[in-house]
């Protein structure tokens, strides 16, 4: 299905759950410890990365969205450093201090982008539940999801309370559930396990119809609108009450290492329904968002320009022929890349040599190059009765086969100003003998800080020329 990236700044989202904190050290291994059969890995960089809850809450973050983040840390430098990074990010973080406790870390010591070791410094936490379900009642006022991220770690207990103080404020409520005993989360919007997790409470499924029956037990028994089921290289599913199962296949391209990629997906799915998605749109930007992550290393985000250069691959927006909307998007995206928008306009009725030399010139002024043409009205009007000889969809689809061209985008009126406008190219490019100042819409683009450049045209070649040709014969 063919969709927008959604308004992510209008989709605030509460995450309430384990928070921990994922460290890595780097480092070259060249040798073998003489003390053991192990490498000796000289640590050369030491990074630390929000996890659990709060790299859902950074997911959620990186796509634009607001996000409030409550769980509970110990009183270390852990603890500072998560702070300390998801401010950064826009996260508001409430996080309840046990002061006996440390913060849960997770080392992993990693080589040549693998990782050789993980070390775990836990305790579950004894969290005070009715100060952690007071403060999850007033942080629900304004928000439009709320995700329990449940890694078992403590912060959650009373998950019945937190499910029902949401619903009382009419906030959907999703859950990554962990553990064997889903009845705590009796009542929830929606659930992610994934297979393993799903298995291990409705027993093994040995065929789609088997996955689907046992879900729709499962939904009955715990009062669910939906459940949705990651199946790793097997894509995802979604089961609703009376509706036909619906099953996407996986996206990723390659898969690096799957570290928090049920964060990913949880977090994609809240923010998009918080932006007024329906759940299915929900789930298709949660799978390609699934499939971005799992090619990088460790806990990592998805950014939005991320997300809508995959929509856009998807929607078949990568090059060739786009709406006005698409266009928008895939130019702010290459602007975000640090790549130069080259912007020419005409009728380009019967394409001949002159154009695609004269293309080639202008896609040779930057890194993208945006070809607007006139649409078959405007071609009447400038060029005359009997004026295009071909219809806009064909000259847009013969352009858009052109190696040195982009995108492709048609305008109705006269002038390409108001595109200018929209899109604000960093090079506006024009043939013929103009001087700069005398092309159309040369003092937006200047104004808007970009350049004009005049390229000369290739002689005797004309799409009049050849027209009247034809028809002298």
């Amino acid at each position: 299905m063919s969709q927008s990236l959604p308004a992510f700044a209008n989709a605030p989202v509460l995450v309430v759950g384990d928070v921990m904190l994922d460290r890595y050290w780097y480092g070259a291994t060249s040798r073998i410890s003489p003390e053991a059969p192990v490498p000796v890995v000289k640590v050369g960089q030491i990074e630390d990365r929000p996890g659990g809850a709060a790299n859902v809450a950074l997911n959620i973050a990186a796509l634009g969205a607001p996000v409030k983040l409550l769980g509970v840390t110990g009183a270390d430098e852990a603890a500072s450093a998560l702070t300390e990074r998801l401010n950064s990010v826009g996260v508001e973080t409430h996080f309840q201090v046990c002061t006996e406790q440390p913060t849960i870390v997770k080392l992993r010591v990693m080589s040549r982008h693998q990782q050789l070791l993980r070390m775990d410094f836990e305790e579950p936490f004894a969290t005070d539940q009715a100060a952690f379900l007071a403060a999850t009642e007033t942080l629900l006022q304004g928000v439009k999801v709320l995700i329990l991220s449940d890694y078992g770690k403590g912060a959650v207990a009373n998950h019945q309370a937190l499910i029902q103080a949401a619903k009382q404020q009419g906030v959907a409520v999703l859950v990554d559930p962990k553990g064997t005993d889903f009845s705590i989360y009796q009542g929830a919007t929606l659930l992610t396990p994934n297979l393993a997790e799903f298995e291990a409470i409705v027993g093994p499924c040995q065929d789609e119809h088997q996955l689907v029956a046992k879900g729709a037990e499962l939904m009955q028994a715990l009062d669910l609108e939906a459940l949705l089921v990651t199946r790793g290289e097997q894509g995802m599913t979604l089961l609703r009450p009376q509706l036909p199962a619906l099953h996407l296949p996986a996206k990723a391209r390659e898969v690096f290492d799957v570290t928090g990629a049920g964060d990913t997906v949880i977090s994609t799915l809240a923010a998009a329904l918080a932006a007024g998605e329906s759940l299915p749109k929900a789930m298709v930007l949660a799978n390609i968002a699934a499939g971005i992550v799992v090619a990088k290393l460790g806990t990592a985000t998805v950014s939005a320009p991320e997300l809508r250069r995959a929509l856009q691959r998807e929607n078949g927006a990568g090059r060739g022929v786009l709406s006005l909307q698409q266009l928008q998007a895939a130019v702010e995206d290459a602007k975000a890349q640090g790549e130069k928008v080259v912007f020419t306009n005409g009728c380009f009725d019967i394409l001949h040599a002159g154009h695609v030399t004269y293309l080639e010139q202008a896609r040779a002024q930057g890194d993208r190059l945006v070809v607007a043409i006139n649409g078959d009205a405007s071609v009447t009007r400038l060029k005359g009765p009997g004026r295009p000889i071909n219809a806009v969809d064909r000259r847009m689809a013969v352009l858009a086969g052109l190696g040195a061209v982009d995108w492709v985008v048609s305008f109705n009126e006269d002038t390409p100003e108001n595109l200018l406008r929209l899109l604000k190219p960093d090079v506006l490019v024009k043939g013929g003998d103009y001087a700069v100042d005398q092309v159309v819409g040369a003092e937006i683009v200047r104004a808007n800080g970009g350049e004009v450049k005049v390229l000369g045209l290739v002689e005797n070649s004309s799409t009049t020329a050849i027209v009247e040709k034809i028809r002298a014969e």
